[in-house]
């Protein structure tokens, strides 16, 4: 088969991979239909991340199942599927509390822009649509395999509930999704920090309010003016900078509740300011299994439309490219087909 590989910053190629083939009875063998780039993966392509040797990369898919181990009962050959990040067993106690992400024998997906993939744990992993998607609902199913299920884990772990004021630290595919989630789970505002004209543009179609073009101290300041001097009751931080989580959580009104995805690159949380604040603080790798039955239902349902964050569609061969368009922020995220 052929898949993506990062051989050092900047330097992604498409090449002749090995066929990947069952090691376990619980795994099964998907070709994949679309897969995409991701935010998380730019870490790696701007050097951030270390890249020490040639590595496959991606880590969002959707596909067909092709082939199963002998213990996988849930999916069959045939079936269209979205599994998540993380493979999970979904049977643990972390995974029964809803935090898949944390299974005691999870396993992270990675080498997912290629033609054929390898899923773990499939019972516990992937999910099947009712049957196979129109064409047209692909880019949006393809969206719940991360971003969208990130942006609703901000959305639950900033506990946004219906009339809440919500603020969206970070304009990428996730915190959009965040807009979506925000508004599907009640909220009555929801501020969107953006200073890119078309992404402000999508953020006021998905449901957003207000925007804000300012960041940092300034940015705090408008959401201060925007809530009467109180604050946001919910925020999502989408980023993973430090100037981001500060932000986030200085837009926060007192006993309001900070959800943050963005995987932190130096972030520095004082423990002395978060105690005073009173604000809560929950995050880390969405559990994207839990959320998918409900998401695949809204989007099948038509209820939502997440597949729009994808401005930029090719061929997966031109990976690289689809890489240097986000990385130029050219492209908001580019779904590639085989």
């Amino acid at each position: 088969m052929r898949g993506a590989v990062i051989h050092a910053p900047r330097d992604v190629q498409f090449e002749e991979r090995p066929d990947p083939e069952l090691k376990e009875p619980t795994d099964a063998i998907i070709r994949t239909v679309a897969t995409c780039v991701c935010g998380s993966d730019l870490w790696f392509y701007r050097g951030v991340n270390p890249v020490t040797d040639p590595t496959p990369i991606g880590h969002e898919y959707v596909g067909v199942v092709e082939e199963v181990g002998d213990d996988v009962t849930t999916v069959r050959p045939g079936q269209f599927v979205i599994g998540s990040f993380f493979a999970s067993d979904n049977t643990c106690p972390h995974c029964r509390a809803g935090y898949q992400s944390s299974c005691v024998h999870r396993e992270l997906m990675n080498g997912c822009q290629a033609d054929l993939v390898r899923v773990p744990l499939a019972d516990g992993t992937l999910v099947a649509t009712p049957e196979r998607p129109a064409d047209e609902l692909i880019p949006s199913l393809l969206t719940l395999s991360d971003v969208m299920g990130t942006g609703w884990y901000a959305a639950v772990a900033a506990e946004v509930r219906p009339g809440a004021t919500v603020a969206v630290v970070g304009d990428g595919a996730v915190g959009l999704c965040g807009v979506i989630a925000a508004k599907a789970l009640g909220a009555e505002r929801v501020i969107a920090m953006s200073r890119h004209e078309p992404r402000q543009r999508l953020a006021l179609e998905f449901g957003a309010t207000d925007i804000v073009t300012e960041r940092g101290a300034d940015g705090v300041r408008r959401i201060r003016e925007l809530t009467g001097g109180v604050g946001a009751d919910c925020v999502l931080e989408c980023v993973g900078t430090n100037e981001s989580m500060q932000q986030a959580l200085r837009s926060t009104r007192p006993g309001g509740n900070v959800g943050f995805v963005g995987v932190p690159h130096g972030v520095d949380i004082p423990g002395e300011d978060l105690f005073y604040s009173h604000v809560g603080l929950r995050g880390g790798p969405a559990p994207v299994r839990a959320y998918l039955p409900d998401l695949i239902d809204r989007v099948w349902t038509g209820r939502m439309e997440p597949g729009r964050v994808f401005d930029l569609t090719l061929p997966l061969d031109q990976v690289a490219e689809a890489y240097r368009a986000m990385d130029e922020r050219r492209a908001i995220k580019a779904l590639l087909r085989p």
